[in-house]
């Protein structure tokens, strides 16, 4: 065989993994978490202020296109559905490839669980790593998360997971995702209009300390240690739900862990009177997940917040800003985006959220005055 053809025989092999690697982007299992990572990919390097990273509760929740319509801040969520703690590192790491956020959000509640509990479906192990690009990282994150090797064959190449999905090819929404590089319209933000009432205890209250599972405090040691290692900027928040009295114990916990790393801890069930949380309405599916009424309040409490303990003491691009700010007549103390041709996605997206918001407010308050409230068994 000649060197020529031997480098054929390579150049087709390239091809031939080139284009399996991206078909099988294709053809994973499609919804709100891989728009979520795609929208993600997509964005322009080095254009995102903040991350936040965590489970469900985090993407109904915070409305990132919010935040930017009120304070020029663009802030986007890596979140999937039972985020496990241990992908978290990792995911920090796959943001820091495109992106150098001035802040690092974490969402703390899954860190109160025992990691055996969160493994009886590894679909939510695989809405992480099976939404990440091919690297490295994505090796280490499955090495990671998937504790026996001999399973992790179908994680490295998730195509035979998902081969049976090759019909979908024929769909935009699919097609779309050949780069792994789509935008979110929503920014990674979902809206909700169903209506789940949740009782308000006191729960929050307590101040009693528990230790989180073991495997959750080495992962948390092991985080903070990491952001200070690189330097980064970091809050831990928890967001408001239906907490129960061994949650909130564990908490605490979180809390005098965090706050001895020297980085803030924002537990918002503390703060529930203050952002207007109506349990009888706010929520979508029983206190679990908050309804895009209570998206608004939430999101409302969290800018002054961000405003009160970042932006005024000048986080978000302030050493960058100012000749920015002064060409523009801005007087803000901070790089606000609103307004930039480069951010002109950011603006449709809060243009996009205040008719999600308009509409779906009506339709929260109409559920919630008429008692049609979330169908657990139906997911609606």
């Amino acid at each position: 065989m000649t060197k020529k053809q031997v480098a054929k025989i390579l150049i087709f092999i390239l091809i031939v993994l080139w284009l399996l690697v991206h078909v099988t982007y294709c053809i994973r299992t499609n919804g709100d978490v891989k728009d979520r990572f795609v929208g993600f990919y997509s964005e322009k390097d080095n254009t995102i202020d903040a991350v936040i990273i965590g489970s469900s509760p985090v993407y109904p929740c915070i409305a990132g296109p919010m935040i930017y319509g009120d304070m020029g801040i663009t802030l986007y969520p890596l979140a999937s559905n039972m985020q496990r703690p241990v992908a978290t590192k990792y995911l920090v790491e796959e943001a820091l490839k495109t992106q150098s956020p001035d802040l690092f959000i974490f969402e703390m509640r899954m860190w109160t669980a025992e990691d055996e509990n969160l493994l009886g479906n590894m679909a939510h192990t695989r809405e992480v790593t099976d939404n990440m690009k091919y690297s490295l990282n994505r090796i280490k994150t499955i090495n990671a998360m998937v504790e026996d090797p001999s399973e992790r064959l179908s994680y490295y190449f998730d195509i035979f997971k998902y081969h049976s999905n090759w019909k979908t090819l024929a769909l935009w929404e699919q097609l779309r995702t050949f780069t792994y590089e789509y935008p979110d319209d929503y920014k990674g933000f979902v809206p909700f209009s169903t209506v789940g009432p949740a009782p308000k205890t006191n729960n929050a209250a307590i101040t009693e300390r528990e230790a989180i599972p073991a495997e959750q405090e080495e992962y948390l040691t092991d985080l903070l240690a990491y952001l200070k290692e690189k330097n980064l900027n970091a809050l831990f928040v928890i967001t408001p739900y239906d907490v129960q009295e061994d949650e909130q114990k564990k908490i605490n916990y979180i809390s005098d862990m965090v706050t001895a790393a020297g980085y803030n801890f924002l537990d918002m069930d503390q703060y529930v009177d203050e952002i207007g949380l109506d349990y009888d309405v706010d929520f979508k599916d029983y206190g679990t997940h908050t309804n895009i009424v209570g998206a608004y309040k939430v999101t409302r409490f969290f800018e002054e917040y961000l405003k009160e303990n970042y932006v005024d003491k000048g986080t978000f691009g302030l050493a960058d800003s100012m000749s920015k700010n002064m060409e523009s007549g801005k007087s803000s103390n901070y790089n606000d985006h609103r307004g930039d041709s480069k951010y002109k996605s950011w603006d449709d997206a809060y243009n996009l959220w205040l008719e999600a918001y308009e509409k779906g407010s009506e339709e929260v308050f109409y559920n919630a005055e008429n008692g049609i409230y979330y169908d657990l068994e139906e997911g609606e």
